[in-house]
């Protein structure tokens, strides 16, 4: 089964949903971002956002969700290329983190677009 497509497909999704878990269990940035995330969706309850902003919010979410772990996956192989210091890895780390940094200011303005006008 597992040769098939759909078997295929499915291990995939498995890789997948080990991957997501290993990082909300051993990250701890990622583990504020979801703390983050669950406390916006909480308010997003509280003031009945529109179909729109909720599309925004969970968009934001994902992005900075994703980006995190891509910033971490990077951290990872860098660290395992070439454990000791090094410029040109410090300089690989900095870039990956400066795109966390981009997808969280560009979330947080989404925030405030949402939730300013209903305080």
């Amino acid at each position: 089964m597992w040769n098939s497509f759909l078997g295929k497909r499915l291990l995939g999704f498995k890789y997948a949903f080990k991957g997501a878990w290993m990082l909300l269990k051993k990250e701890a940035s990622i583990q504020v971002q979801l703390f983050i995330a669950i406390l916006v969706t909480i308010a997003g309850f509280y003031y009945q956002l529109s179909p729109t902003e909720w599309i925004l919010q969970i968009l934001a979410i994902g992005l900075v969700l994703s980006v995190e772990g891509l910033n971490t996956a990077i951290e990872e192989f860098a660290n395992f290329v070439h454990p000791d210091f090094h410029r040109k890895i410090g300089y690989i780390k900095d870039v990956a983190a400066g795109a966390v940094f981009f997808a969280a200011v560009a979330a947080i303005i989404i925030g405030c677009i949402i939730y300013i006008p209903k305080f």
